[in-house]
């Protein structure tokens, strides 16, 4: 880990084309019309015959929260007793599924109203890196850009983030950011993900992206020195460019505090026209329509090994990766017809 390259990060198929990761593993429901009278052991006619299963406009209801109640209840003693898994980087996919996923879908369908395009540009199997802009003031992208694989992606893949060393400082984030996937923005951790043929996604914009003025929105910082291209090329695996609009809108940055960030230890302390004025529902963001979408892989392993080494392939893969992320985002805007519809 001493020697590993820190990545710098947090610091386009259809939505409905796809179908919910929630719908694909939802139970069926039983049948509710009556069973039969069968003759008793003896075979006796005047035997009495088996209750009938209830039936009517309530009994399936009833039995989907039965299944709902038991599923639950079975869900909690795994997690008193111990009985679930954690990789080797904290990830419990259990916990993610059931849980952190439930919490995050109803902001991602509901108030963001987020539109998935190009999803199956995300290989079925495999390693792949995904690489987006970033933005927000708070990395809220990251979490709706989870839940867009997650939910969408027809394999059932999920995405494992790269995040910045200031998340795993936090008390409380730290847990749920390692619960949920994410790891440290290493080349070496990145680089295991991949060769076992995990999606992983980074943001190299990292904090001069989420933190950029209002007036700057959907300009592209720079790249960092292209520390992610370097990882794919080593690993070999595609990267997949994927362009996010709509967060920018979400907490208008329209000043930046840096004594009072300096002593709090932050990269930037925002200003926005909400917070601090109104206090905690300064926190709350504005509920923009926001549009994923996932751009045409690009294949690396095709390059020789000693390519990784190589600072002009890196910039010009790296750059194009750029090109390709901002003519999106362009091209998107145009589209828009508003920022909240």
């Amino acid at each position: 880990m001493a020697d590993a390259k820190v990545i710098p990060f947090d610091d386009d198929r259809s939505r409905s084309g796809a179908v919910p990761r929630a719908a694909r593993r939802r139970p069926p429901v039983r049948g509710t019309g009556s069973v039969s009278a069968l003759p008793g052991p003896s075979g006796s006619p005047d035997a009495p015959p088996e209750p009938e299963e209830p039936h009517g406009p309530d009994a399936s209801g009833r039995g989907v929260w039965d299944r709902r109640i038991a599923g639950g209840l079975a869900f909690l003693r795994r997690r008193v007793t111990g009985e679930y898994d954690v990789d080797e980087f904290g990830y419990d996919e259990e916990l993610t599924d059931q849980v952190l996923m439930s919490l995050l879908r109803p902001v991602y369908e509901k108030y963001f109203r987020v539109e998935v395009k190009g999803i199956e540009n995300i290989p079925a199997e495999g390693g792949a890196l995904i690489v987006s802009n970033h933005s927000g003031t708070l990395p809220l992208d990251g979490l709706m850009l989870q839940v867009a694989v997650h939910d969408h992606h027809p394999a059932d893949r999920h995405l494992r983030l790269l995040a910045a060393d200031l998340v795993f400082m936090l008390p409380v984030v730290n847990e749920l950011a390692r619960k949920a996937g994410h790891t440290l923005a290493c080349a070496e951790d990145a680089e295991r993900l991949l060769r076992r043929g995990e999606v992983v996604g980074v943001m190299p914009e990292g904090f001069k992206g989420i933190g950029k003025p209002f007036g700057e929105r959907y300009k592209l910082q720079r790249f960092g020195r292209g520390g992610f291209v370097s990882t794919a090329l080593r690993a070999g695996v595609p990267i997949v460019p994927c362009s996010i609009v709509g967060a920018e809108e979400i907490y208008p940055m329209i000043g930046n505090a840096k004594t009072l960030a300096r002593l709090l230890g932050f990269p930037y302390f925002p200003i926005t026209p909400t917070f601090p004025w109104l206090g905690p529902l300064g926190a709350v963001p504005l509920p923009t329509k926001w549009t994923i979408q996932f751009g045409e892989p690009i294949p690396t392993d095709g390059y020789p090994l000693e390519a990784a080494e190589d600072p002009m392939l890196m910039f010009n893969l790296t750059d194009q990766v750029r090109e390709q992320i901002q003519h999106t985002l362009y091209k998107l805007l145009v589209q828009r017809r508003s920022v909240f519809f």
